[in-house]
């Protein structure tokens, strides 16, 4: 791994806006890294662009100096203020050689993500490679790199629990509404329609409900949020006129008093004296405590949620010692791999020279006797010169694999 190399801008040391105006578009990105190779002698590289982190991986000579990380980002030309330039490099993370493994390792198994555990981030590696890759950017190295990380990536996410509690609210809001059981036909009043909501209703759609009414102050983005789900929008001022009834309520505005106060809630019910479900994402909370307290229902709020996600986070991080044991033992195991690979590359002129060994042999040395022989005489040492020559090809490689692996 001598010359892999990890220039890195990550949210331990840059806030998400700033990273930001590092993320680069699909567009530019091949004539960027075209740039980067031609002009700072790098040969294989991909990118990764996510919200919290922008890396660039690559093989290269030479140090990650101050000067590299300037020219680097000159050639990359972002379009940088000279004020931006500086904290980038400032506060950029270099990774060289075993270092540099390591770390792609500890990224794609999420121990560097701003959520430890969140397996997203393997999908997105995997993706950024194989976008450069079909562009020609990668080649053989990075192709055993990206196999040893996906196989890594895997295993801590089967033999750990490093990904196994959730620890978003949304994602424990919906296992929550999954634990009651609620049928496929239920009827679900959406109050809100901003990212929080909008998040749990595609949990909700891909689990194939579809009864959705949603209300929200501005109309328009109700009606967006509908579209989506195939519901029904409604003006926040229309919820204590609705009157057609529903199983659960889901809300989570921006309101500083409650949303869902008793006499909204009873006009709601309609005589229904049913137990709901509703689902409080809000802080401070959408629905009134004297709705809470009179009326049957399971409640799920957002406090509740808030400690469950903690406990989950911290036995998340409770599997690190078990994650780091998975990867340095593949750190060690892929050393060999390397070398063997190292083996092929060296001996990789063998099959030809054997091939022209025999030919030689065939059509010039031997070619008279041969040219006495019978057909059948012809045609057996036809068969003896190639399995010869299949053996001379493959002995060799074996053994060498084989004095390498003892030696280790």
């Amino acid at each position: 791994m001598e010359y892999l190399k990890i220039i890195a801008f990550t949210h331990k040391q840059i806030d998400l806006k700033s990273l930001g105006k590092l993320v680069i578009c699909e567009q530019t990105l091949d004539d960027r890294l075209r740039n980067i190779q031609s002009e700072l002698g790098v040969k294989e590289i991909f990118y990764v662009g996510t919200c919290n982190r922008v890396e660039f991986v690559f093989t290269a000579s030479g140090n990650l100096d101050r000067d590299f990380i300037l020219r680097f980002l000159t050639v990359l030309d972002m379009g940088l203020p000279p004020e931006y330039m500086e904290q980038f490099i400032e506060n950029v993370s270099v990774y060289e050689q075993l270092e540099a493994f390591n770390h792609l390792l500890r990224t794609s198994c999420s121990l560097e993500s701003l959520v430890v555990g969140e397996k997203e981030i393997l999908a997105q590696i995997r993706k950024a490679y194989e976008a450069c890759r079909v562009a020609g950017f990668t080649g053989d190295y990075m192709r055993m790199i990206m196999n040893r990380v996906v196989k890594t990536a895997k295993e801590v996410y089967t033999h750990t629990n490093i990904s196994k509690n959730p620890v978003s609210v949304v994602s424990l809001a919906y296992r929550k509404l999954r634990d009651l059981k609620m049928c496929a036909n239920s009827r679900l009043l959406i109050i809100g329609a901003g990212e929080t909501n909008k998040n749990l209703a595609q949990y909700l759609k891909k689990h194939k409900y579809s009864n959705f009414s949603i209300f929200n102050r501005t109309l328009a983005n109700a009606e967006v949020l509908a579209k989506d789900l195939n519901g029904t929008a409604y003006p926040l001022t229309e919820l204590e006129n609705y009157n057609q009834g529903f199983d659960v309520i889901i809300t989570c505005t921006g309101a500083t008093e409650p949303i869902i106060t008793e006499e909204i809630y009873k006009k709601l019910l309609n005589g229904d004296t049913s137990k709901k479900v509703i689902v409080d994402l809000a802080i401070p909370n959408d629905v009134a405590p004297e709705v809470v307290r009179d009326f049957p229902m399971h409640y799920i709020e957002v406090e509740s949620l808030k400690e469950t996600a903690r406990k989950n986070i911290q036995e998340r991080y409770d599997e690190l010692v078990n994650a780091e044991h998975i990867i340095d033992e593949n750190i060690k195991d892929f050393g060999l791999v390397l070398r063997q690979r190292k083996i092929e590359i060296a001996m990789s002129c063998v099959p030809e020279k054997i091939k022209e060994i025999k030919h030689t042999a065939i059509n010039g040395i031997f070619a008279e006797e041969i040219s006495n022989l019978d057909e059948n005489s012809r045609l057996v040492l036809e068969k003896v010169m190639n399995y010869m020559e299949k053996k001379y090809i493959s002995v060799p490689m074996v053994m060498a694999k084989e004095i390498l692996v003892k030696n280790s």
